[in-house]
């Protein structure tokens, strides 16, 4: 689904834009701008059975110029030092395998983007991998050295890094220093590496640098994927050549307020004279702007007409912001072939989204998402149901939040969906508080007794200047799937580029009375026939 923050501080000269769109999985978008000082950085955020050959062409359906590479662009090569045997704080997954998998995520952004992934226990050793670090380590730009705390490996970084314009340590041994664009970061220790007082060498690179600093501080505290990817995209669109899906974090300066008061004064006001909307823009300016989970609940907490009214004007109708987005092509997930020993058609596929709906009053409970903004959420309902009118077909998401002032909600919002050219994909579009999202459906597997399914899918909302990646993990009762199935549900992430321990799970514990129905003249399955089973409701 989406949501999404617009917003702006006061009706002074100080705005500051942010727009995020959430459920069903969340995209949470932020872009920025100041008027009285140019502010560069802003967050962005970026959720079978047998497959054919011409499964994998139903992905390129979506717009191929949003893989971003310029082909004349150097290599871009980093160089992550990993402690051996440590332990992420993403469900005690290894950080070896962490940053393999980053490294992996990185390429998706650009091709040209190298990083290679070493561990500390290599310089114990002559082995030939230590002659590869350390050529990799003459020729890269930038250093990520991960949970490095023995004092030998220590040393050694200290030995052969003094050429490399760019050192970021996190979570490692204190004696370890960073570097920025060549400048060497003299802190006092407060808190974890990016908690520190930075003191750098040349006072004109400061304020940069740490807007820098504080920017990656912020988002590696997260622990999560996309953030840890996040960090060194920032890195990189700092310090080494610009990062395109980076580009609408830049400010655009006074172009956008003329564009705001010129087509939108009424909607400005209005917004400013209505409590909800004032508050939310209030809220919104009290959060991190790389903090997605703050901002998605001020959103959520303070949505109203006026302030979707606002966002319609600013950002749909007039992109003040002037900003584009494409739905990403990366990674390629190829859609299910076969359900239950038949190939997959059309109506099938629709069938499998419409699930559990008429033995139950939902067609799925979503269990867990990659993408924290919206899976602190509880109780997520799928309702996936065929329209009166020919050959149309919905999706309504519906689920819980407990608002800043302590209310607990419901919200649901309504997708129109299409077929895409391969069964098993779809388009969705939604206009969500005042902006459209667009996205790409993928039905990755549902098992044979529709005890769960994952749905994958790319989306962009292009006047929020905001692509996006992720998947949606479903089971009839909320609950995660049996150890009997977890070998076809890795095999199914895998698909998708996911690991499990990148999924947030859903609070389904308590869900009284979410507002459910479909409405008059809708229609359910045509194909299949759902086995009557006994689910109990978490």
């Amino acid at each position: 689904m989406t949501l999404h923050p617009a917003l702006a501080r006061t009706p002074s000269i100080h705005f500051h834009f942010r727009t995020g769109f959430p459920p069903n999985r969340v995209r949470f978008f932020q872009t920025g701008f100041h008027l009285n000082r140019q502010t560069r950085w802003r967050a962005a955020h970026f959720p079978r059975r047998r497959t054919s050959s011409a499964t994998v062409s139903a992905v390129l359906e979506v717009n191929e110029d949003s893989t971003l590479k310029d082909l004349n662009a150097p290599l871009v090569r980093i160089v992550a030092l990993v402690g051996e045997g440590s332990i992420s704080p993403l469900k005690s997954a290894p950080w070896l395998e962490v940053m393999l998998h980053t490294a992996k995520r990185l390429k998706w952004v650009d091709e040209g983007y190298e990083m290679l992934v070493f561990t500390d226990n290599l310089l114990e050793s002559n082995s030939p991998k230590l002659k590869d670090l350390q050529r990799e380590i003459r020729r890269t730009s930038i250093l990520v050295i991960v949970a490095l705390t023995n004092q030998e490996s220590v040393k050694w970084v200290q030995t052969n890094s003094q050429n490399i314009p760019n050192i970021f340590c996190f979570d490692s041994s204190s004696t370890l220093t960073n570097k920025l664009g060549g400048l060497f970061i003299q802190t006092e220790t407060k808190g974890n590496i990016f908690s520190k007082l930075a003191k750098l060498s040349r006072p004109n690179k400061t304020n940069e640098s740490m807007e820098v600093i504080g920017t990656i501080s912020e988002a590696w505290e997260r622990h999560n994927s996309d953030d840890i990817r996040f960090c060194l995209l920032i890195i990189v669109n700092a310090y080494i050549r610009p990062v395109p899906i980076l580009k609408n974090l830049r400010a655009k300066g006074f172009s956008t307020l003329n564009c705001m008061v010129t087509n939108c004064g009424s909607q400005i006001l209005n917004c400013l004279l209505d409590p909800n909307c004032r508050k939310a823009l209030q809220c919104l300016n009290q959060c991190s702007p790389v903090d997605q989970v703050c901002n998605y609940r001020c959103i959520a907490s303070y949505e109203s007409q006026t302030l979707e009214e606002f966002s319609l004007c600013v950002l749909q109708k007039h992109n003040c912001l002037e900003l584009d987005a494409k739905i990403p092509t990366k990674p390629q997930v190829p859609p299910m072939v076969k359900f239950q020993g038949e190939d997959l058609s059309h109506e099938i596929a629709e069938d499998l989204f419409v699930g559990w709906l008429g033995k139950l009053e939902w067609s799925w409970r979503v269990v867990a998402g990659q993408n924290p903004a919206y899976d602190q959420f509880p109780c997520q309902y799928q309702l996936f149901y065929r329209g009166k009118a020919r050959g149309s077909f919905w999706y309504e998401p519906v689920f819980q939040v407990m608002t800043l002032e302590g209310e607990l909600v419901w919200r649901r919002r309504k997708y129109r969906v299409k077929r895409g050219k391969i069964p098993g994909t779809f388009y969705f579009s939604v206009l969500d508080n005042g902006v459209v999202s667009n996205e790409f459906w993928t039905i990755v597997d549902v098992s044979d007794d529709f005890s769960w399914g994952l749905f994958h899918y790319h989306g962009a909302a292009r006047v929020a200047g905001q692509s996006y990646t992720g998947a949606v993990l479903v089971s009839p009762n909320g609950e995660y799937p049996n150890e009997r199935e977890r070998l076809s549900l890795v095999s199914a992430l895998d698909r998708c580029g996911i690991k499990e321990w990148e999924l947030f799970t859903v609070d389904n514990c308590s869900c009284k009375d979410p507002p459910l129905g479909l409405p008059e003249g809708s229609s359910l399955h045509c194909k299949i026939e759902v086995q009557d089973r006994k689910w109990s409701s978490v």
